[in-house]
């Protein structure tokens, strides 16, 4: 049976079947034809919405659809569709809905848009956050690319896979005013078709970040040398029996914390330790006990703290104690675990570092087994990248130069004639596996070459890096595929085994993952440092704008800690706060420098305080009181627990639910605290004093 659908076109309304034409269409205004089609608004109950449209400013038009109940009203879904007057060659949302069951769910409405354009014309629509935080059902988006049609709707969600959202049933509305509203956002400005992500960002910060961020959201700049301070005695103090590994490796006294830790290890805590995963060290993208050292070491210094500063170098002793293989080397060093039983509960252990063994991260796409994990391209180059780093910062030990040689020497000779470098390489043969051969992870290595090729001189690293950086841009930044290794491979696994390389047909868009839009931005960045060409900026503006559509511009009513500035992860997972925001502060502080813009830098400094903002500690009381409802018998020894991330199952509540039970040092605490310490020095102290509010 066909549902009755109103068509309203500004103003003028007209009840049709929804198998017939939309009457009035040629009543849109002359400004808006080359953009838009219909807009259609079903009833409420047996209500006929109201529409209203105001043109705030040229380019922006803000759309109100009201119902008036006379009475309460239960109905599933209440979906409002736009339709392009044109047809896109381009199409971007921020969540995956590969069938008609799945929506967009408010819980990822960071910076939601729809945005549609073709090589002359672009339509962007933009919730209203300011209507959404009043709504008692919860509203939702869907982008329809071969059906040419937008959505923005309300009904309940539910979950599967990791996460995508489906309608629920059971959406019911009380009698009085209801109503959904949004804006339109259109340009036919080539600079604008350019960067798709530029208008919205600009718009949503305006309108949402930046008040915030002056009333000193997500926390207060006074407040991060404490965390600094808590991360630390909490790592090498009240948790250190459980975080602190050291040992004797080749002779040398090495040591780094200990890969995760969870709430059944906390002092406080009065059942049996289970271990969640393996006890072991990383140096790879996301964990890297070497980024945390060179935090700890910085502050160390300047703390004067030889304690400290000792367990800092003997982390830098621990990266350097990796087997090198014809170069390459792995990532991960482990201990055999074993599995004891205590009354009736089987409980995790591990056997000790006397029986260690050298591995690779199981993030990938052949094993989950450490010990057969092969060799990962872009965790080799981001921790010789660290090295050099290290060596140009800190101190000039010349064993991480020659360690980072002895790579790229390797490194070069797996360079694909296309200037791809691949992303795994076989255990015994070294031979690359076939698996995102052609990624973005490339561009981590462009980074790590050019700032090889500048500390030695050496022209044949910056050849190397610019065909890469060529092939990278050719083939992936415009497409926005952004597929890396966890996009498929770490805790969203929706699609690892249909999707690798191919668009999901229904959005037009790759399943697409911030940590390679990151990857590309810096190795942009960098190559326009060292080349002055202008081109590099423009496109890693575009990568990091992409990024940035992650990136949490405003306060939900339904996040129960602070959340301005954090980041989300990818399109089909629910995290926000999530630690790579760390990581991403300084990138966004550095282009916001170069190009003169108070909103990157804004956004920098957010991501920033972001970092601590899921730390249990009394500087944070919305989220310490998050974590007590979760795990009651945390206290004064737990402060700088912290988990890395929230409502990372795609949903969240007041009772605690979307806290987590672990923390990793190196992408939690001491990754934000390395952030900080790294920016404070690189920026200057007065330069952080004045811009961090």
């Amino acid at each position: 049976m066909m549902t009755r659908t109103l068509f309203l076109i500004f103003g003028i309304s007209s009840l049709v079947l929804s198998a017939q034409p939309a009457a009035g269409q040629a009543t849109i205004p002359a400004e808006l034809q080359p953009y838009l089609k219909t807009i259609s608004a079903p009833y409420l109950g047996q209500t006929t919405p109201v529409i209203r449209y105001d043109q705030t400013q040229p380019g922006i038009t803000h759309v109100i659809i009201t119902w008036d109940l006379k009475d309460s009203v239960q109905q599933d879904d209440l979906e409002v569709n736009i339709s392009p007057a044109f047809t896109p060659t381009f199409h971007w949302a921020p969540h995956l809905t590969p069938s008609d069951s799945n929506i967009i769910a408010r819980h990822v409405f960071r910076a939601p848009a729809l945005i549609v354009q073709s090589a002359t014309t672009q339509l962007i629509v933009l919730p209203d956050l300011d209507l959404l935080k009043h709504a008692t059902t919860p509203w939702y988006l869907d982008m329809n690319a071969p059906a040419n049609i937008l959505s923005i709707g309300l009904s309940n969600s539910r979950i599967k896979e990791h996460v995508l959202y489906y309608k629920k049933p059971g959406a019911s509305y009380a009698k009085g005013k209801h109503s959904l509203g949004f804006y339109l956002l259109t340009s036919n400005d080539p600079t604008r078709l350019s960067d798709p992500w530029r208008a919205p960002l600009s718009f949503y910060w305006q309108h949402q970040g930046a008040p915030l961020y002056a009333k000193g959201q997500p926390l207060p700049a006074a407040n991060i040398p404490g965390y600094v301070a808590q991360t630390y005695r909490w790592a090498f103090d009240t948790w250190k029996k459980s975080v602190w590994q050291e040992f004797t490796l080749n002779g040398k006294k090495v040591g780094a914390p200990v890969f995760i830790v969870n709430v059944t290890q906390s002092p406080n805590y009065k059942g049996d330790i289970n271990e969640r995963e393996t006890r072991s060290i990383w140096n790879q993208a996301w964990f890297s006990s070497l980024r945390s050292a060179e935090g700890l070491y910085r502050y160390a210094t300047q703390q004067h703290d030889t304690t400290l500063l000792r367990y800092a170098n003997e982390t830098k002793e621990l990266a350097l104690q990796f087997p090198q293989n014809n170069g390459f080397f792995p990532a991960v060093i482990a201990t055999p675990m074993e599995t004891i039983t205590k009354d009736s509960k089987h409980l995790r252990r591990s056997t000790g570092w006397d029986h260690y063994y050298f591995a690779n991260s199981d993030r990938n796409p052949f094993t989950n087994d450490l010990k057969r994990s092969p060799y990962h391209v872009l965790d080799m180059s981001y921790t010789a990248l660290l090295m050099l780093r290290w060596y140009d910062e800190l101190e000039k030990d010349p064993r991480l130069l020659t360690y980072a040689k002895n790579y790229a020497g390797a490194l070069l000779k797996i360079q694909r004639p296309d200037g791809f470098f691949p992303a795994w390489l076989t255990l015994d043969s070294l031979r690359p596996m076939g698996r995102l051969d052609q990624s973005p992870e490339t561009s981590m290595s462009v980074t790590f070459l050019l700032t090889l090729s500048r500390l030695t001189g050496d022209q044949r690293y910056a050849t190397a890096a610019y065909n890469a950086m060529q092939a990278v841009i050719d083939n992936n930044i415009m497409q926005g595929q952004w597929e890396d290794f966890e996009t498929y491979w770490s805790c969203s696994r929706y699609g690892s085994d249909t999707l690798v390389g191919r668009k999901v047909p229904r959005n037009d868009m790759y399943k697409q993952n911030t940590l390679s839009m990151y990857y590309t931005a810096e190795a942009l960045y960098t190559c326009y440092q060292s080349t002055g060409k202008q081109n590099y900026l423009r496109l890693g503006r575009r990568a990091l704008d992409e990024m940035l559509m992650y990136q949490a511009t405003w306060q939900p009513p339904y996040m129960y800690v602070n959340v301005l500035g954090g980041f989300g992860v990818m399109n089909a997972d629910g995290e926000w706060n999530d630690s790579r925001q760390s990581l991403f502060a300084e990138l966004i502080l550095q282009y916001g420098k170069t190009l003169h813009e108070p909103e990157y830098t804004q956004r920098g400094l957010a991501a920033l305080k972001a970092s601590f903002t899921m730390m249990y500690s009394p500087l944070n009381p919305k989220t310490q009181l998050q974590y007590q409802r979760k795990w009651d018998f945390f206290g004064k020894d737990d402060y700088g627990f912290m988990m890395e991330n929230y409502g990372h199952e795609g949903t969240t509540s007041p009772a605690g639910i979307g806290i987590g039970e672990f923390t990793i040092f190196d992408w939690g605490n001491g990754a934000a605290a390395e952030a900080y310490l790294r920016i404070k020095t690189h920026f200057g102290k007065q330069w952080l004093a004045e811009n961090l509010k």
